[in-house]
C-alpha cells in the first residue's frame, strides 16, 4: 500500500466534507495501525489535530504510550503541537509531504500570539517575553506533587519504558 498517498486521500476527503487540509496515518509492520484527518473545524476542539488524534488510536490499540517500531505520516509539516506530540510518542520515523513554504500560497493557520514561521523564535524566549502572556507563580505544594509521584515510582524520576538517546 502507499501509505503516502493514502494520506493524501484522507487529506483530500476532509476537505471535501468540510474540514481542514491535513491528515496522519501511522504504520507499524507494513499495516496501518492508525489513521485521522484533522478535525478542529468539525468538533471546535483545537488539539483535534490529525497527528494527535491518530496517535491516542495507535496508543490505546498498542495499550502502550511508545510508538516505537512505527512510522508516522503526515501531510505536511508538524506544527509546535503536533511535533510535540511526536517527539514524545517516539516513532522510528516521521514522514511529511509538503512543506509550509510549499503549501503557503493556499493555506495560513496564524493564531493571535504566533505565526508558524516565528514560532520557534517565539517559544525560545525567556516565558516573560513571548506574546502569549504568562506569568510563573510559585507553589511548593506543586513540587510536592512530583516528590509524591516519585516516592509511588520506587524513587525512580524517569517513567518506566520510555524510549530514551
Amino acid at each position: 500500500m502507499d501509505f503516502a498517498q493514502r494520506t493524501i486521500d484522507i487529506a483530500r476527503r476532509n476537505v471535501e466534507e468540510g474540514g481542514r487540509p491535513f491528515a496522519t496515518v501511522i504504520v507499524k509492520d507494513g499495516n496501518i495501525l492508525a489513521e485521522s484527518p484533522n478535525l478542529v473545524a468539525q468538533t471546535a476542539d483545537p488539539t483535534a489535530h490529525a497527528e494527535i488524534l491518530a496517535i491516542r488510536e495507535a496508543c490505546v490499540k498498542l495499550g502502550t504510550e511508545h510508538l516505537t517500531g512505527t512510522t508516522i505520516y503526515v501531510l505536511a509539516h508538524p506544527c509546535p503541537m503536533c511535533l510535540g506530540s511526536l517527539y514524545y510518542c517516539s516513532p522510528d520515523e516521521v514522514v511529511f509531504l509538503t512543506t509550509r513554504d510549499a503549501y503557503e500560497p493556499h493555506y495560513v493557520d496564524d493564531r493571535k500570539y504566533f505565526e508558524l514561521d516565528t514560532f520557534y523564535g517565539e517559544f525560545a524566549k525567556d516565558c516573560t517575553e513571548r506574546r502569549l502572556p504568562m506569568r510563573h507563580e510559585a507553589h511548593d505544594a506543586a513540587v510536592e506533587v512530583y516528590k509524591f509521584w516519585q516516592e509511588r515510582n520506587g524513587g525512580e524520576r524517569r517513567v518506566a519504558g520510555a524510549p530514551t538517546a
